[in-house]
């Protein structure tokens, strides 16, 4: 026996909701994963025992070994939760495109940036983490000796801003979503969002220059 069209419609709400909570609760986890992990990549600039030390006790008690693919997970939670929502056809591209040319609405256009940086991000992170996690033990050599090698080294440097300005947008847009950023407040974290973005890349950029001229 069918459910009535009301029940089903709440029933439909109900279960959105629940998958945008769960899409929310996955996005934060990723954000403040990436923000340690820049962090802790970051350490090689107080030298490369610092750095090999951090990998060693995190290998050592297999947070690396579990934590790697768990991550990986959360990932491919987190971008199929937010596909739902990301015009993939043409047609839809070009109302959205045309949308956010007549709202010229801020908030609007950071979700362009962060629907396209997905799509960019999903492809080259899984890249990233596939590397490193065949190839443990992390050390402070073989991470400098990749970026040495040229190719990675622009990989990184395209993958750099783009991971930081997804992750910044979508702490901002969390907080809008969700009521912890008011409308008032909205104009004092977007510059403190912009401020921390390009704090956090001018970290990785030292970090890739550290990377690049450590000597082996």
């Amino acid at each position: 026996m069918a459910l009535p069209a009301q029940v089903q419609s709440r029933e439909h709400f109900r279960t959105a909701a629940y998958l945008d909570f769960i899409q929310m609760l996955t996005g934060l986890g990723l954000i403040l994963f990436m923000w340690s992990h820049m962090v802790l990549v970051a350490s090689i600039n107080l030298g490369p025992g610092v750095m090999n030390a951090i990998a060693g006790f995190l290998e050592d008690s297999y947070l690396a070994q579990t934590g790697g693919p768990l991550i990986g997970l959360v990932f491919l939670v987190h971008f199929v939760l937010a596909a739902r929502k990301v015009p993939f056809r043409s047609q839809e591209q070009k109302i959205i495109w045309e949308h956010s040319r007549r709202l010229h609405h801020l908030d609007t256009w950071l979700w362009i940036v962060q629907a396209g940086t997905a799509m960019i991000i999903l492809i080259m992170g899984a890249i990233h983490m596939w590397t490193v996690l065949t190839n443990l033990p992390i050390t402070a050599a073989k991470s400098a000796a990749r970026i040495q090698g040229g190719f990675w080294l622009v990989f990184y440097m395209i993958l750099l801003p783009l991971v930081e300005l997804h992750v910044g947008v979508g702490f901002y847009r969390i907080g809008v979503k969700w009521g912890v950023i008011t409308r008032t407040r909205r104009h004092f974290f977007k510059r403190f969002e912009n401020l921390l973005t390009l704090v956090f890349i001018l970290i990785g950029a030292v970090t890739l220059y550290t990377f690049y001229t450590l000597t082996l």
